[in-house]
């Protein structure tokens, strides 16, 4: 399974999800870490322990790092992110609330080019919906939805330009997932092009404290 795991909830509140999630490392595509909305402002041994602990379990770790659709300095979004790398060994950045539209692509692709010369071998984009064509380019992986399982299965539609990558380029985010669903999310994901996604069965305003179903499913 390829899962990509937004666990935003501290080691010490919930033990049991990292240890679940340390156990699971070699289902997922890649685990985000996220102590503060970013890093905060000085590593925290909890969050060294589980990261230490998924890298030798074998998981991509990601930084976590909000873009706030282009109105962050870019400084500020590289410091984040090398302060990630120095602090917890990430492999690269999750970019969240990423421009969509063509006239932001120029901005976030120096921004990408700039990330990866810092080190980020693996960048993955979040704007939530399907961005113009170019994000995709710039990114190993694009989350092309964010959003309630009920728009998920209401309201989703695909443009034509996505069917020529790679579905392994796509990932889907869904929340609010009936547990029993869970299952039927990942496939829809696949049958609407994206080969990695991360069902959680939480609301807001933090539907991503709760581990994925999907995780402890694929150990069965």
């Amino acid at each position: 399974m390829n899962l990509l795991i937004p666990l935003y909830v501290h080691p010490a509140e919930d033990p049991g999800a990292w240890h679940r999630l340390i156990e699971g490392a070699a289902d997922t595509y890649a685990v985000i870490l996220n102590p503060a909305s970013g890093p905060g402002h000085e590593p925290d041994p909890a969050f060294t322990a589980v990261a230490g602990a998924l890298r030798g379990a074998g998981a991509r770790l990601l930084g976590y790092a909000d873009t706030d659709y282009g109105a962050r300095e870019p400084a500020e979004v590289a410091d984040e992110v090398h302060r990630y790398r120095e602090w917890y060994a990430t492999d690269g950045c999750f970019l969240d609330r990423v421009t969509a539209s063509p006239d932001g692509l120029p901005a976030c692709r120096r921004l990408v080019r700039s990330l990866r010369r810092l080190g980020a071998d693996s960048v993955v984009l979040n704007p939530g919906v399907h961005p113009a064509p170019g994000y995709a380019r710039l990114a190993d992986l694009t989350v092309t939805f964010e959003g309630h399982w009920s728009t998920y299965v209401s309201a989703f539609s695909r443009p034509n330009w996505t069917a020529r990558q790679p579905s392994e380029r796509f990932c889907h985010l869904v929340y609010g997932v009936p547990q029993a669903l869970v299952p039927l999310a990942v496939r829809t994901a696949r049958e609407r092009g994206a080969a990695v996604c991360g069902p959680v069965t939480g609301e807001p305003p933090n539907p991503w404290a709760e581990l994925t179903p999907a995780l402890t499913g694929a150990k069965r």
